[in-house]
């Protein structure tokens, strides 16, 4: 059937905000209870609340634990860590313990239990509200000390965002701590600034845990801390085992013999090791490589609890590996063999294991994230909960092509473009399509290659889009990671903006209709790609999501503690190069500004706090450039809630059709200031 001729952007889509809001997040902190497996889900319907969900053994339906308004999620490092942990009973059933968002206390619940209500296990925090936080938990039913859960304690000691302190705790299963801040047991000090949660050898007299300090991302510098657990469940003969400022360890998991796994970056790709404890430090076998490769087999530790591999029964690894996305293979650490599993699945994030299963979630460039089961006996992978649902013909997703473009000096820049398309629809002989450059987050981290109806949302309708993994992005080892050092604001900018060139030198793109788009560290990105001269007359209009705008208020007292330094890596010393935030923060060249642009912003974001954007505009009003700033209550960093999504949706495709000339009638006006 020949297609209907008509311009790019103007096509009808089946592809509404409605459903772009309706799968926003994926399933996320898989785990699992004996036999059972568990994890947490997104509910943008529902305020943006995160669901426990539960999926009993031998199979069946996914159910939600907690009923609104329970919000399975933490606040720990701002960005949240693992809100969950399970163990089963003899009795009762399983035992879960899990935070909940609106108070940051720890609850336990009894699902199998005739009550079935949580109860409380920790303290309202009285100093600052949500100031007592945990996350990362183990549950100890029958622990050394008694029935205990052993966390990270995240604690305010005042009202300033870096005035607080992170420890290691145990805390009683019984309810007794939740008015006596004093019953809970710290099992570390805090001279560590950072640290995540223990785990525990399978004879339980060992744990390890990773720490680091300021001013060290975790993806800069990290240490592998062991100790002996006591009798009476406390930490002694406390060391670090491995790791160092120059050297990122992401994860450490205890192997079957009493082992330590590593996923260390050592070599400059983050590869899975061994280091046995018991053997001489001289001794060359003390610590080696599984499967040594200029892959990752893991990535930036943003979220305290993050699993890239896990041990099996008998031996084997389930793990994570690849450059530039992520397969699930399943690793023989005596030969150091290495198999992928089968299926459709191209990109695997969370994993979890029960016997010889591995559960993971997984996705595609046509499919959304689902959780997969493979059974390592036979080889047999099947979905079975968060089952794909094509809402709409697949023929309308985006048909997308891993690309390598050349940026300054020659360098690889590595990205994915999303040409439009339409099964019906195509352009006038001769038309170069309008473009959407994305910048993603972090900045020290990646885009996938997967199935993304936010994407397909403009492709659909005759735009383009690239997702842009920069200099600085995880994913092509620590070389790679480390061209954003000192850099920021620069080797992202002119990657983007050669991408773009490139993309609109090969007809692939209209260079008078291309468009740049980012939120947080890409909405940083972006803003300094509309004022810099690297990108001068490049784009025709940008949106701002929730963004860094001034380095030097938020290199002081303008965002959480986690990433209060992260700036001392990315810019420099902030004491000793104080011109050099100056001079690339977007605040200070706004009258650069020249194009249209859209900026959004949470207002209850404390990574990216709504003063930026304020001061911003108070140095872009009466310069008579056209912008909107949208606003959501009830929204912190990164937007949750179904109708903010559709709101910031279709404002991006109503700033593009009016900055594009692109006539459609079925977008919200954007009402532009000047």
């Amino acid at each position: 059937m020949a297609k209907t001729i008509a311009p790019y952007g103007s096509w009808p889509s089946p592809i509404d905000a409605a459903l772009v809001a309706s799968h926003d997040g994926r399933p996320e902190y898989l785990g699992t209870v004996g036999e059972e497996v568990w994890w947490t889900e997104p509910r943008p319907e529902e305020g943006g609340r995160r669901a426990l969900m539960r999926l009993p053994a031998g199979g069946g339906e996914a159910r939600s634990v907690l009923p609104a308004p329970w919000n399975v999620r933490n606040r720990v490092i701002e960005y949240g860590g693992r809100p969950w942990a399970g163990a089963t009973r003899t009795d009762d059933g399983p035992l879960v313990v899990f935070t909940h968002f609106a108070d940051q206390r720890l609850y336990a619940v009894a699902p199998d239990s005739p009550e079935q209500k949580p109860w409380p296990l920790t303290p309202a925090a009285q100093l600052v509200p949500g100031g007592l936080r945990w996350c990362d938990p183990v549950v100890l039913p029958e622990g050394p000390a008694g029935p205990e859960v052993w966390c990270v304690l995240e604690e305010f000691t005042g009202e300033g965002p870096t005035d607080l302190r992170r420890v290691i705790a145990a805390v009683p299963l019984d309810g007794s701590a939740a008015e006596d801040r004093s019953v809970v047991r710290e099992l570390t000090d805090d001279t560590s600034r950072f640290v995540t949660g223990p785990r525990l050898s399978s004879d339980g007299t060992r744990a390890a845990w990773l720490a680091w300090d300021h001013p060290a991302m975790p993806w800069d510098g990290t240490r592998v801390m062991t100790a002996r657990v006591t009798d009476a469940g406390r930490f002694e003969n406390v060391r670090t085992v491995a790791g160092g400022p120059e050297e990122s360890v992401a994860q450490v998991e205890w192997a079957p013999d009493g082992a330590l796994l590593l996923a260390s970056d050592e070599s400059g790709w983050w590869n899975l090791q061994r280091l046995d404890l018991d053997a001489a430090a001289s001794d060359p076998a003390a610590r080696r490589d599984l499967c040594p490769r200029e892959e990752e087999f893991a990535a930036g530790l943003w979220r305290i609890g993050q699993t890239w591999f896990e041990p099996l029964d008998g031996g084997l690894i389930a793990a994570l590996h690849g450059k530039g996305s992520m397969r699930l293979g399943i690793l023989d650490p005596q030969t150091g063999e290495l198999a992928d599993t089968t299926g459709p699945w191209t990109e695997w994030a969370d994993l979890a294991t029960a016997g010889t299963r591995v559960i993971g979630v997984a996705a595609g460039p046509q499919t959304s994230y689902e959780v997969v089961e493979i059974d390592t006996r036979t080889g047999h992978s099947r979905v079975v909960a968060a089952h794909h649902k094509d809402a709409v013909d697949p023929a309308h997703y985006p048909q997308p092509q891993e690309r390598t473009f050349t940026g300054p000096d020659g360098r690889d820049i590595h990205a994915q473009v999303y040409p439009p398309h339409h099964p019906g629809y195509e352009a006038p002989e001769g038309e170069a399509p309008p473009y959407a450059v994305w910048a993603h987050g972090g900045p020290t981290g990646r885009a996938p290659l997967v199935l993304d109806l936010e994407i397909a949302y403009f492709t659909s309708r005759g735009i383009g889009v690239v997702e842009v993994n920069y200099g600085g992005s995880t994913g092509y080892g620590r070389e790679y990671r480390n061209r954003l050092r000192e850099q920021w604001g620069v080797v992202d900018v002119e990657d983007c903006a050669a991408v773009a060139r490139q993309l609109a030198a090969e007809g692939e793109a209209d260079p008078a209709r291309l468009a740049v788009r980012g939120g947080s560290a890409g909405g940083w990105t972006t803003a300094v790609s509309l004022t810099s001269p690297a990108a001068e007359g490049l784009y025709a209009c940008g949106t701002i999501s929730y963004p860094i705008l001034d380095l030097t208020g938020w290199a002081t007292d303008e965002t959480h503690d986690f990433e209060s330094q992260y700036l001392e890596s990315l810019v420099g010393p902030l004491k000793s190069v104080p011109d050099r935030y100056r001079d690339r923060s977007p605040l200070h060249h706004a009258d650069r500004i020249s194009v249209p642009f859209l900026l959004l912003q949470g207002l209850d974001d404390v990574i990216c706090p709504p003063v930026q954007c304020e001061r911003f505009l108070a140095e872009v009003d009466g310069s008579r450039v056209p912008y909107a700033y949208l606003t959501f209550e009830g929204e912190g960093h990164g937007f949750r809630r179904a109708e903010t999504i559709i709101r910031a949706t279709e404002s991006e495709l109503a700033l593009y059709v009016q900055t594009f000339g692109i006539t459609r009638d079925d977008v919200p006006v954007l009402e532009l200031d000047r």
